[in-house]
């Protein structure tokens, strides 16, 4: 089992190469993920006993968000060692997932926020892997033809969860401060479930699902300033 990272990410940490577009996500987005969109395919509690997998973890930003909610833990990995002390391997040579050490759990939820490139290849990974396959990506990744040829002609996913508010993701770092023109979703492949409608995941969540100790954990930038913290009271949720 990897530890849980309940200290700040920033406590020690390597700088990846530009290659692997590292963009943290923001913690609540994935409380997003586990407290609307799981909920909504009735997986509330399956989680309460499943074990989680993260093969993109990086920092941990978004796994260790996910030990809020799974009962059956899990573990997070990376093809780039973040210094945080979680698995490295890369996901997609299954040399290194056939030779998992045998007392790791079977996860059977693999979610993550994938590198934009390679990410069908992800997807269609994680498909042979777990029943519960989560990946956070731009809306865009929806459309384009090779994406249709290669996975959503024959795997359509099971769930498209656009989120209603933006997500700010920004390069290397989560800055809880940040903003974004970019639009992301939830995509949501459930074994032997047929595709649904469309699930709009509602405004207010950033506000909502926020913690009063995510920037100590996860922030890159330092606390805000009395004048700074009182002013964001009034701000509206971006």
């Amino acid at each position: 089992m990897i530890p849980s990272g309940h200290t700040a990410v920033m406590a020690s940490r390597r700088e990846p190469p530009d290659s692997l577009e590292f963009f943290p996500t923001p913690p609540w987005a994935t409380r997003a993920l586990c407290e609307h969109v799981l909920p909504h395919l009735g997986l509330m509690q399956d989680m309460d006993f499943s074990a989680c997998w993260d093969p993109a973890c990086g920092e941990g930003h978004m796994f260790e968000v996910l030990l809020e909610y799974f009962g059956g833990g899990g573990w997070g990995s990376d093809i780039f060692d973040y210094g945080r002390g979680y698995r490295v391997e890369d996901f997609l040579d299954e040399r290194t997932v056939i030779g998992s050490p045998p007392d790791r759990p079977h996860p059977e939820f693999n979610i993550s926020n994938p590198p934009f490139r390679p990410a069908a290849a992800f997807v269609r990974r994680a498909l042979t892997l777990a029943p519960v396959v989560a990946m956070l990506l731009r809306t865009a990744w929806i459309e384009g033809v090779e994406r249709y040829e290669t996975l959503f002609r024959d795997q359509p996913p099971t769930l498209f969860a656009p989120f209603v508010e933006r997500v700010p993701m920004t390069k290397g770092r989560w800055d809880p401060d940040a903003s974004t023109a970019t639009a992301y979703a939830w995509f949501v492949w459930v074994r032997g479930r047929a595709s649904l409608p469309p699930f709009w995941i509602p405004p207010g969540c950033r506000r909502a699902l926020s913690r009063t100790d995510d920037r100590r954990r996860f922030a890159a930038v330092p606390e805000p300033g009395p004048l700074l913290a009182a002013a964001a009271e009034y701000l509206p949720c971006r």
